[in-house]
């Protein structure tokens, strides 16, 4: 099972929605195939497992009498593969030892049954917690219906993003921003707000080549409740989709800005907005997160600035931030991290569980979990 579990990791940037999985084939106690899923709408694990014992797996019996180790519960039903149980039971597996059941509604417990009901034996929970670690985004999305949320920042040593005039390059150096490259290719989707967007005009993609994948880039989500979105902003002219969440009146106000965004490539969708403060209205969160969930976002990474980072920190959509800190000081007229309004004694404070600090070249990662946030 520690073998699938590291053919598993092999997808770790590429299986977006699908999950992560691995898959080793055992017969007299030798592995005869292993194979893991690599690409949404490809082969699944256990069918990959079995292509490597030769295209007639199953007519010259390859398999038969076999265990299979798989991370999670094989599919159950048709999706943009046939059930990857069917394939282990013509295949003439006798035994499937599995590390997680799938959280997925569609396919919990039947795969088990399935298998059991054609006479394999089952095992379940062997290395489940080693498992879960490959996708808490994909869990977190099939138990709770919406995505996990990593959300990103960069700092100085006091705690500022940006001067006051808004220059922000570079806070921290280069070691630093190629992590983010890993973040952004872990991600299913990168998140930010319509101010980050004029301000910086970013590209808000994968452009390390240690990690960029010609097949598949994060795509883009921009919060931009007034639709002030520019139709020769650099990211929609880029590989992968840019979508839009802009204020449902916007739908008839703006047709002609509508259209213009939709021929560079965007989508939008038009969603109730919700107030973030006595002055300041914004789209709707909750409806976001849920539409994102729709989606089949797993893996969410929030890149954007003080209001909205702090707005979805207090809504209780984050859970992870990973705060850079660079070894230098920007002064009281810079900006701060977070906007978080209301926070006016210390017993409404948002603590945070630290899970890790490290150096990265020459600044620091923190990585830490919310542990008390508004409802």
């Amino acid at each position: 099972m520690a073998q699938a579990i590291s053919l598993a990791k092999k997808g770790w940037y590429s299986t977006h929605p699908n999950p992560r999985v691995g898959c080793v084939l055992v017969r007299d106690e030798q592995i005869i195939a292993q194979g893991w899923h690599q690409y949404a709408g490809q082969g699944h694990a256990e069918v990959n497992a079995l292509a490597e014992l030769g295209a007639n797996a199953i007519a010259n019996n390859s398999a038969l009498g076999a265990t299979a180790y798989v991370t999670l519960e094989p599919c159950s039903h048709f999706g943009k593969t046939p059930p990857c149980s069917n394939a282990l039971i013509d295949a003439g597996i006798k035994r499937v030892v599995i590390a997680m059941v799938d959280p997925n509604p569609l396919v919990s417990g039947n795969g088990v049954k399935r298998l059991q009901e054609n006479g394999l034996e089952v095992k379940t929970g062997v290395l489940e917690m080693e498992a879960r670690a490959l996708n808490p985004g994909f869990i977190q999305r099939m138990v709770s219906k919406r995505p996990r949320v990593r959300c990103k920042m960069a700092m100085s040593l006091d705690g500022r993003t940006a001067m006051a005039s808004g220059e922000s390059k570079w806070i921290t150096a280069a070691d630093a921003r190629e992590d983010v490259q890993r973040l952004r290719a872990e991600s299913s989707v990168i998140l930010t707000g319509i101010g980050t967007v004029i301000a910086d005009d970013p590209s808000m993609n994968v452009r390390s080549q240690r990690y960029a994948d010609d097949k598949r880039q994060p795509d883009r989500f921009i919060l931009d409740t007034q639709l002030r979105m520019s139709a020769q902003a650099k990211m929609l002219s880029l590989p992968g989709k840019t979508l839009i969440a802009a204020a449902q009146g916007c739908q008839q106000s703006m047709q002609q800005k509508v259209l213009e965004l939709e021929s560079q490539g965007a989508g939008i969708h038009f969603l109730p907005v919700q107030k973030l403060s006595t002055d300041e209205t914004s789209v709707s969160l909750p409806a976001m997160m849920l539409l994102m969930a729709e989606l089949q976002y797993n893996e969410v990474l929030l890149e954007a600035g003080a209001t909205l980072s702090g707005a979805m920190l207090q809504a209780g959509f984050v859970d992870e931030l990973i705060i850079y800190m660079a070894p230098h000081l920007m002064g009281s007229e810079a900006r701060g991290l977070f906007n978080l309004p209301g926070l006016d004694t210390m017993s409404k404070r948002i603590n945070l569980h630290i899970q890790d600090i490290r150096a990265v070249g020459r600044d620091f990662r923190i990585t830490a979990k919310p542990e008390i946030i508004a409802s």
